[in-house]
């Protein structure tokens, strides 16, 4: 049997599965059922300003797929509303409760050392197992200076990490900011701090709609709108590459990686574990499903070790680095052709549509008695696999390698490559 038992950033987990900071770890009641559920962990919501803190009404604005399932949510919701003494005397009880299970305090404050130091050891007296800096909202607290404001600056990174890290004796994880050019600057940047770990990503700066009828940004307060974070599936592109990144990092690759970014399932929880990460924080899944979702995360997760005789998660951690290189590094020579599986065809004609309109016009349509036929031609055909991608039918459209006798070779030794060195 699998053994889910991890370390994230130094802190003993039973599962990889932890929540993120956000409305579903805000109070104790919340934090309880998820542990009924099964989650390992949870970090709890951000903690700051308290008092200074109001949220508006309404706080989701969402983004939908053609049939009308949710693939992201933008929000507007600040950090905690509830008072910090209110937060801590809830973490005081769940730890006491809950004496198996990880709970990860996160907070934000301004730049100020004083004022970072003293929040980090408040929250350090409740007994959490560590601290997460909120380096990344995007909306309303970055425009007060903090946030993002402070995660978009590596100097400012490195500064309020460090001051953490002097402050308290318990893992730090930094959280990491995806409004940026390059993720492994300030990656680098809490590594010089001292930080244990990184967390990463935080939601993406964004407007998801606009209300035709109030012609405002959703979500609407009072007839207006605003830009906010964005999450949920339609963001987990972008946090692979940006854990990648770190992972493969010469300077950051021994950094420990919570990943955060669109995981709903088991398949995308061990594509991050695949990439380096050491555990995964989930949000926008659970808001949409509800907590019991990690019990098909843990089995899922389970079946696919066992399966491939994975006895822990270390086992498969980081297998997916060798092979993700820079597009250089690819090899040039190496040649696929489309092939359409005629019995398993539904004559819809997506693939020839695709190819005819959009790509190589290599997908050849003729009708014959018994109904419709598609063909790849060969001669035409790229290996671009749009086709196999549209195609609605599994195992329809397959890729297949072509022996065309030609040695491998990247765009650093490629004979067009005006910069190659003979």
């Amino acid at each position: 049997m699998a053994d889910l038992r991890c370390v994230i950033g130094g802190v003993p987990s039973i599962n990889p599965f932890w929540l993120a900071s956000a409305p579903p770890t805000d109070k104790y009641i919340n934090v309880v059922r998820a542990f009924e559920a099964g989650w390992g962990g949870v970090v709890w919501k951000t903690m700051g300003e308290g008092d200074a803190v109001v949220n508006a009404s309404s706080r989701y604005g969402v983004h939908k797929r053609a049939e009308g399932g949710i693939v992201g949510i933008n929000n507007i919701e600040l950090i905690s509303d509830r008072p910090l003494e209110e937060n801590l005397r809830e973490i005081v009880q769940v730890r006491r409760e809950w004496p198996d299970r990880v709970i990860i305090g996160s907070i934000m404050a301004p730049i100020d050392e004083r004022a970072w130091k003293d929040l980090a050891i408040a929250v350090a007296a409740a007994g959490v197992h560590g601290i997460e800096l909120n380096l990344g909202c995007p909306h309303g607290m970055c425009e007060r200076g903090m946030g993002s404001a402070i995660g978009q600056a590596p100097d400012l990174v490195e500064r309020t990490t460090r001051w953490v890290r002097e402050a308290v004796n318990i893992p730090v994880f930094t959280k990491l900011t995806p409004n940026i050019t390059d993720i492994v600057v300030p990656a680098e940047a809490a590594l010089r701090g001292g930080a244990d770990a990184v967390s990463l990503i935080n939601t993406v700066s964004s407007i998801t709609s606009v209300d035709l009828n109030l012609m405002a940004p959703t979500p609407t307060v009072d007839g207006k709108g605003t830009h906010g974070g964005y999450c949920g599936q339609a963001v987990k592109p972008i946090a692979l590459n940006m854990v990648s990144s770190i992972a493969r990092d010469a300077v950051t690759s021994d950094l420990s990686i919570s990943a955060i970014g669109g995981i709903t399932t088991w398949r995308d929880a061990a594509e991050f574990i695949a990439l380096g990460a050491e555990g995964v924080q989930v949000c926008t899944a659970a808001m949409l499903y509800g907590f019991r979702i990690v019990d098909d995360m843990k089995a899922g997760l389970s079946q696919f070790m066992d399966d491939n005789g994975y006895r822990t998660i270390d086992d498969f951690r980081g297998k997916a680095i060798p092979n993700t290189v820079d597009w250089n590094d690819l090899n040039l020579n190496f040649d696929l052709k489309a092939f359409i599986h005629q019995d398993k065809c539904i004559e819809c004609g997506r693939c020839h549509i695709a190819c005819e309109d959009t790509s190589h016009q290599a997908i050849a349509f003729d009708r014959t008695n018994a109904g419709r036929r598609f063909t790849v031609i060969d001669e035409e055909c790229v290996g671009c696999n749009l086709c196999q991608h549209v195609c609605p039918v599994d195992g329809c459209i397959e890729m297949r390698p072509v022996d065309n006798g030609l040695p491998p070779v990247t765009w650093p030794e490629h004979p067009k490559n005006p910069a190659r060195v003979l």
